[in-house]
């Protein structure tokens, strides 16, 4: 009996001793003190799961035990015992979760090999090409998987949209959710668009709601609108981590880089160890040669995370301020990370010039040349028949007539997505349009998207439009195959125009296209330097460089290396090109001319630089920021 009264009096000094605990509910996300009545956090909006009871209620529990003649230890080996149930429970529902697991593994690739057969029975009959086949896949799979991510996203933060709404009309701006809901479970991304924006329009001050529309519009190619979006989003808070990227990258696509910067600079305070403001500064300020501050930020972004692109800006930076050496490191860890990444190989060669490796500056270029023909590189010819062609004003109506400009100053703003978008907008009203067709097939063309450039050029084609027309569509139509590797289907395309050119300028065109098919897959070397030849004879003077950079190429495959020379330093001062400066310092290279070499391949990326490359990256970095966990508000300091 002493020792229980003992017992109790020490709980109860302790039970004295305890400070007063907080009155209220408090938030296990962010520490905030609300009211008892509240569901969400007031800070945070992040739904209240844990809420504070009586003051130190277990100590009257434990006195109540006590008194009913249990003991504390009797009182845990009961808790003990229920624990033990429930952890038999749990790990035999786990054993039926990793049955259901496996049987689900074997139904799917037992779907996969039915699909995997009926495609090969489709391809034997003739029904469909092996190509369409994956490409139409891929393409299903990607939207489903952006779907996916959309809606997942969309379940994130669904509770902290529907905690923000203090209009009158709850029950309606909860109804646009739950349509929003099963049209992203859908897959009808344009049907939850719809149902945001209601709800957007219901409540303009959900900053919630808000991102998740920019977000949204911002995947569909409306960056003006995402813009809009995103700035109201800041406007009511201006440190919103998302926003600030988001409207930085936008920004930047724009061309507007100092209130790129701005934004970005405030995105990199808000979240200091986050890779991705780090890595679109180091962009920002690499694009105003402002060298040693980007490769402060690169250098950030890649102790974050190595990404191979954010490895090639640092040592681009790095190899200007004359530190070839810091600059190969990082080359050689972009391309073990990516091995086909043809930039870093070709600025790696360039790297091993300057210091004297011409073994490794030989192997490096070499790779990167072998990368070229799946690269689409042979595009002059469809950019310099594309100039000629006459824009499509007259026969188009006032509608697709301003759908048509709005997709010409997309691209003048270099926005290729929503130029995309307008295009499509264009060609619903004009279907039948040849050069509406061809001008959008060009753009699929720059944005690799050979599928869609395969469709559009053959409705071209079966337009039977006039010649320069046709002869573009060809020549696009065969680049878009060349790219996913069909030579023999382009071989027959080109011998088809070859046969239906009615001119000297259509034949040189298919020669020409005949001559780069056949070196490219090293088909037949002497066939394919007969087809460049005629096509050098039969072109006009201002189309000249392009047959000659491919006879060039062709003596360098046959091994004629002094003949190469001759004709790609033709081409080169007719018209000078990245690829054609490559070919012809691979050329010197093997001629041992290594300081002509070097001055070639340094000519070549002083042409080929761009920002691009850089800006598609940082683009699709930003949409890939989603996916990664949002951060946690940070605690009131006490």
């Amino acid at each position: 009996m002493k020792q229980t009264d003992r017992h109790r009096s020490t709980r109860s000094r302790a039970h004295d001793a305890r400070p007063a605990a907080p009155e209220g509910v408090i938030c296990q996300v962010c520490g905030a003190i609300n009211g008892e009545d509240q569901e969400y956090c007031r800070r945070c909006h992040n739904k209240l799961l844990v809420i504070s009871g009586p003051q130190f209620e277990e100590d009257s529990v434990f006195e109540q035990l006590e008194d009913e003649g249990f003991s504390f230890d009797e009182h845990l080996l009961e808790r003990i015992s229920i624990l033990e149930e429930v952890v038999k429970r749990s790990a035999e529902s786990l054993r039926q979760l990793l049955e259901a697991v496996r049987k689900q593994e074997r139904n799917v690739l037992i779907n996969n090999t039915g699909l995997t057969a009926l495609g090969e029975l489709l391809e034997k009959g003739g029904v469909l090409e092996p190509e369409q086949w994956r490409d139409r896949w891929q393409n299903r799979m990607d939207e489903h998987l952006k779907a996916l991510e959309r809606r997942e996203r969309f379940l994130v933060v669904k509770e902290r949209i529907l905690a923000l709404y203090q209009g009158p009309r709850a029950k309606i701006f909860e109804d646009y959710l739950e349509t929003a809901e099963l049209a992203l479970g859908a897959y009808q991304a344009a049907e939850a668009q719809r149902a945001l924006e209601s709800a957007f329009s219901l409540d303009p001050d959900n900053f919630e709601l808000a991102q998740l529309l920019g977000e949204i519009v911002f995947d569909e190619g409306d960056s003006e609108r995402a813009l809009e979006i995103f700035e109201g989003v800041l406007e009511r808070r201006p440190e919103q981590y998302d926003a600030l990227v988001y409207a930085g990258a936008i920004h930047y696509q724009r061309g507007d880089t100092d209130r790129a910067s701005t934004l970005l600079e405030r995105a990199a305070r808000v979240q200091p160890d986050a890779f991705l403001p780090q890595f679109s500064l180091g962009a920002v300020y690499a694009t105003r040669r402002e060298l040693e501050r980007a490769v402060e930020c690169l250098e950030r972004a890649v102790e974050i995370d190595p990404v191979p692109q954010a490895l090639f800006l640092l040592a681009s930076c790095l190899y200007d301020l004359g530190r070839p050496g810091a600059a190969i490191r990082h080359l050689i860890e972009a391309v073990r990370i990516r091995p086909a990444f043809e930039e870093a190989l070709q600025l790696l060669g360039l790297a091993y010039l300057d210091r004297g490796w011409y073994v490794k500056a030989r192997m490096a270029l070499g790779r990167a040349q072998r990368l070229t023909p799946k690269r689409l590189r042979y595009r002059d010819l469809v950019l310099y028949l594309a100039s000629h062609l006459e824009e499509p004003l007259e026969e188009l109506s006032a509608e697709g007539h301003r759908w048509y400009r709005k997709a010409i100053e997309s691209l003048d703003r270099d926005d290729p997505e929503q130029a995309v978008s307008a295009y499509r907008r264009a060609l619903v009203l004009e279907p039948e349009n040849p050069q509406l067709l061809l001008s959008y097939a060009l753009l699929c063309l720059q944005l690799d998207r050979g599928t869609e450039v395969e469709a559009v050029a053959r409705r071209v084609l079966d337009l039977e439009p006039g010649e320069l027309v046709k002869a573009t569509a060809y020549a696009a139509l065969i680049e878009a195959l060349r790219g996913h590797g069909k030579y023999r289907e382009g071989n027959a395309l080109a011998r088809r125009l070859l046969e239906e050119a009615g001119s000297d300028f259509a034949r040189a065109i298919a020669r020409y296209e005949l001559a780069v098919n056949l070196a490219d897959s090293d088909e037949d070397l002497d066939q394919a330097l007969d087809h460049a030849q005629r096509a050098v004879e039969l072109s006009p003077p201002e189309l000249e460089h392009l047959p000659l950079a491919a006879l060039g190429w062709i003596r360098f495959k046959r091994r004629e290396l002094d003949a190469a020379a001759e004709a790609l330093t033709r081409a080169a001062e007719l018209s000078p090109s990245a690829t054609t400066l490559q070919q012809l310092g691979l050329v010197m290279l093997d001629r041992r001319e290594r300081r002509e070499a070097r001055d070639l391949f340094a000519r070549a990326r002083g042409l080929g630089r761009g920002d691009a490359q850089v800006e598609e990256t940082m683009i699709e970095c930003v949409r890939e920021n989603r996916r990664k966990p949002e951060p946690t508000p940070p605690r009131p300091k006490k």
